[in-house]
């Protein structure tokens, strides 16, 4: 598998056009463009990669498996659903953040990826997270810990969308760390952000 910062050609060429994937869009990316910012022509490219459309899918593939095994583990791990949707959060974090091209052309190119042949593969990585992050979810209404008044998969897919699409204007910092931000977006999800209830018009009370 091609790791983030590889300095093998193959590396380097997907690194490239991750890049230009997530900054000007799969569609509008042409191969010579990849072969420019990497340095070679475009014949020599095909040497690595036989079309455009493997680039993406494996880009997409080294980051959705990345985020697949880091999610078993968290979510496999004892504890209250709390500090295991918290680990589940920290991971889903720092897997954006080690691979923040993949993360946005993921979030941004869902329409086109479908369109991919070997697509399955990247549905059944991207279910196999989901899955994991139900469970801990799941298991918290069971326990009482999380609300049973309120549907579970929008609170999946709320809290989902908040983390994954961070990347859009996250950057850790010594101020907010991984960690930090994690346990930020679960009080806010989980306590809410108001100190006292509201009373009054508007209200509901």
């Amino acid at each position: 598998m091609t790791v983030a910062g590889s300095t093998t050609r193959r590396g380097v060429i997907l690194q490239q056009a991750a890049e230009l994937f997530a900054r000007n869009g799969v569609a509008s990316t042409t191969v010579r463009e990849i072969a420019d910012e990497v340095g070679i022509l475009s014949g020599s490219l095909y040497h690595h990669f036989d079309s455009k459309d493997s680039m993406v899918q494996e880009i997409v593939m080294n980051y959705l498996q990345d985020l697949r095994e880091r999610s078993r583990e968290s979510a496999a791990l004892a504890g209250t659903a709390r500090e295991r949707l918290r680990r589940l959060v920290t991971a889903s974090l720092e897997v954006a953040e080690a691979h923040p091209n993949a993360t946005q052309i993921y979030q941004n190119e869902l329409v086109f990826l479908r369109t991919l042949p070997r697509y399955e593969s990247i549905g059944q990585a991207a279910g196999d997270v989901h899955r994991s992050w139900a469970e801990v979810i799941d298991s918290g209404v069971a326990a009482g810990e999380f609300r049973s008044d309120l549907d579970a998969k929008l609170f999946h897919r709320l809290l989902r969308d908040a983390v994954f699409l961070s990347v859009r204007w996250y950057r850790p910092t010594p101020e907010r760390p991984v960690d930090k931000l994690a346990e930020e977006l679960l009080s806010t999800f989980l306590d809410g952000y108001a100190t006292v209830r509201a009373t009054g018009p508007g209200s509901g009370t």
